[in-house]
């Protein structure tokens, strides 16, 4: 491990908390071999630890705008001024939901005796993954709309091949023993607080199983509503092209916007 942090430029790496240290590790060593140099693996090592921390963050940013969008559309349907997005209070309000949802989420993988790697990473890879459907279920309707029908595969085979794969991997980590399950795993502590857990252990079992119950119902809808997407989709596509539908292809007109 000396020798490990002295190859890394780093004083010590026994004790580092987290598995971001160890995945940079694992791909300044895999990095190390395709470009080789004396400090190749200290490069390697300092760009993944950068290249993480960069990606929690966008990914945190983009999804929280995008997120703040979608609910000021869906919460203008119940107070027009809500959705309205010139205005101060309802960006703001909106905003607050969002940040508190995932803020949530967060408070509780650090409350998780196993760790916030172990209660978030799970759902957070199944929506990345989902999020990617998405996409090319809009692009598959965008080229039928677009007359380009003949390169509609482009966005179909990797559209089927990530619906497979993910709906796939979100039915293990529900149901699976093998894969960490969620239903196993509240199965598990539900038994463990049964036979009479006292103290901390209490607690932290009682935490974990809140968490792995809250992680199976966000994958579950998650799993819904996109499935749902993607019926839909097959439904749209369908009806477009057997001219049962007509094709209607426009932009939203240019809005200007005096504040955001």
């Amino acid at each position: 491990m000396q020798q490990l942090a002295k190859d890394l430029g780093e004083p010590n790496m026994i004790g580092k908390a987290g598995g971001a240290p160890t995945f940079a590790v694992g791909m300044a060593q895999m990095f190390a071999k395709v470009i080789p140099g004396k400090t190749a693996l200290s490069l390697w090592y300092h760009f993944a630890i950068m290249f993480e921390a960069l990606f929690i963050l966008t990914t945190l940013d983009a999804g929280t705008r995008v997120g703040r969008f979608i609910l000021q559309d869906l919460l203008g349907n119940i107070s027009p001024k809500l959705g309205d997005t010139r205005r101060w209070f309802p960006n703001i309000f909106a905003t607050a939901l969002l940040v508190s949802a995932w803020g949530f989420f967060l408070y509780q993988g650090a409350l998780d005796p196993a760790g916030i790697a172990k209660s978030l990473w799970p759902i957070f890879g199944i929506s990345n993954q989902l999020l990617a459907v998405i996409a090319f279920c809009l692009g598959t309707v965008i080229l039928i709309k677009m007359g380009k029908a003949r390169y509609c595969w482009t966005t179909v085979i990797p559209m089927i091949f990530l619906t497979v794969v993910t709906f796939t991997a979100g039915w293990m980590k529900i149901f699976s023993p093998a894969a960490a399950g969620f239903l196993p795993a509240i199965h598990h502590l539900e038994t463990q607080i049964a036979a009479g857990l006292k103290g901390q252990a209490l607690k932290a079992a009682q935490t974990s199983l809140f968490n792995a119950k809250l992680d199976a119902v966000v994958t579950i809808v998650f799993l819904f509503f996109v499935a749902l997407i993607v019926l839909g989709t097959a439904r749209e596509c369908w009806l477009l092209l057997t001219k049962r539908k007509a094709i209607v292809l426009k932009e939203s007109e240019y809005v200007a916007l005096d504040q955001i």
